[in-house]
């Protein structure tokens, strides 16, 4: 079972999470989940919009590739991330991207240029380059 990390009072991340995890969340007061991941992967949740919204969350499927997380992308991402009633967790397979995702939010909301965040994602080995 993935572990769900808090990050900060808004954000927290996660790999593929359970139904257990789901129930967890909305006890603890999350308002959002943010799944980043695609159809195509495998160990997927089945019906996890239906079962998210069953528990009163709000839910988007955000399908995002590492190869994504560009400039562009990231864009369309953070407004997201911003929009979305909060707490949000996020997660995708493994927790590599949303840890990326959330970390290039943080930077950007701390007013940090989105290419030098990148490179600062990049040089943890969250993304190549």
């Amino acid at each position: 079972m993935n572990i769900v990390r808090k990050i900060n009072d808004e954000l927290a991340i996660a790999g593929q999470i359970t139904l257990d995890q789901l129930q967890q969340i909305a006890d603890e007061g999350y308002k959002s989940v943010l799944n980043l991941r695609l159809p195509d992967e495998t160990g997927l949740l089945a019906n996890e919009q239906e079962k998210t919204e069953l528990l009163g969350l709000y839910y988007l499927n955000l399908q995002t590739k590492s190869e994504d997380i560009n400039h562009q992308g990231m864009l369309e991402i953070y407004q997201t991330i911003t929009e979305l009633p909060k707490p949000i967790l996020i997660h995708c397979d493994n927790s590599i991207r949303s840890a990326a995702i959330v970390f290039l939010y943080i930077a950007l909301k701390q007013g940090i240029s989105f290419e030098k965040a990148l490179q600062k994602v990049i040089n943890i080995g969250l993304i190549s380059d």
